[in-house]
């Protein structure tokens, strides 16, 4: 599976993929751009986002964004709508997870840096499986 990590901390990002990759399962491509998000994720190949909430520097169209804006735009998108979107925060205990997923049409949202390496995997496999069966009952019809 392949995974697309947006995260502006490099060293953190290095040190989730290598967790995913570890794993077996997934395969990872880092970036903090904007631009290679999309262009990843309309390829196709891209079948998860891990998005960092907090984005400092990152521009779309020139102007400073976040992860919940850049996650609106590509479920908002109908080339990559289907793709599931986990929200990345540092700020998990002040944060109303409900309303970020709301505001940011994402899929799920989860605390960093990850503590529970098992607890993590469950929850992308979760949220894959969820997104599967929802895109097998929308095709179905």
């Amino acid at each position: 599976m392949n995974i697309l990590l947006v995260e502006d901390d490099y060293l953190l990002g290095r040190s989730m993929a290598r967790l995913l990759e570890a794993s077996s399962q997934y395969r990872v491509k880092l970036t903090r751009t904007a631009a290679d998000i999309f262009k990843y994720c309309e390829t196709g190949s891209i079948e998860l986002v891990l998005m960092d909430v907090n984005l400092p520097g990152t521009l779309w169209q020139n102007k400073e964004t976040t992860g919940i804006d850049l996650s609106r735009l590509l479920k908002s998108n109908p080339r990559t709508w289907h793709i599931p979107v986990i929200l990345l925060t540092t700020n998990s205990a002040g944060t109303n997870k409900g309303r970020l997923m709301s505001e940011a049409l994402a899929d799920s949202v989860c605390a960093k840096p990850i503590k529970d390496a098992d607890s993590f995997l469950s929850l992308l496999s979760q949220v894959i499986d969820r997104k599967r069966v929802c895109r097998l009952g929308l095709s179905a019809s």
